[in-house]
């Protein structure tokens, strides 16, 4: 197979869309973000411009929810990531309630974590928060017999960056550590 050095590109994606909800005073504030990665078994790593609106608002409550995005919620994710919240109160656009950590909890969104920021730090104009997962609410529809989450019925959007497309999650293609 022939290669060719395309340079140094951040080449991780498609990943999937989410909408990280947090509380600003007694409304919340929600923004669509993709820059979200696994640093643990129960620790995840969101990665945020800093000129967001929303980073000081979880600086300041030190909790956010990660609200799986699927191809129905995606007009809304696409807009509150499109429109700032300095300039555009996105506080009513979807329906939710409080988890039991005291994040918003999108309603809609068929997959929720809770998280508990338990670090930061700033990378070239990023704010990264490394959280720790306090609640995961599923979708019902979603669980299979024995309780677990089937993502295959999540039908979740991913987003891939260099177009800024959104894709569909695909079917599984095989069992890991039973492909040999």
């Amino acid at each position: 197979m022939k290669k060719t050095n395309v340079g140094s590109r951040l080449a991780l994606y498609p990943m999937p869309v989410t909408v990280v909800g947090t509380m600003d005073g007694d409304k919340p504030e929600w923004l669509q973000i993709d820059h979200v990665g696994i640093i643990g078994h129960n620790r995840i790593l969101v990665s945020m411009f800093q000129k967001h609106h929303t980073n000081p608002a979880i600086k300041n409550s030190g909790k956010l929810s990660i609200n799986l995005v699927d191809r129905d919620l995606l007009p809304k994710a696409d807009y509150v990531g499109s429109v700032s919240g300095e300039k555009v109160d996105k506080s009513e656009v979807f329906d939710f309630h409080i988890g039991e950590g005291g994040t918003p909890v999108i309603e809609a969104s068929p997959l929720t974590m809770e998280c508990d920021v338990v670090e930061m730090f700033e990378i070239e104009g990023f704010d990264n928060f490394i959280c720790s997962i306090s609640n995961t609410y599923v979708s019902d529809d979603a669980l299979d017999e024995n309780g677990h989450i089937d993502y295959t019925k999540l039908n979740l959007v991913l987003f891939e960056m260099p177009t800024y497309s959104y894709l569909e999650m695909g079917p599984v293609i095989g069992k890991c550590m039973k492909m040999h």
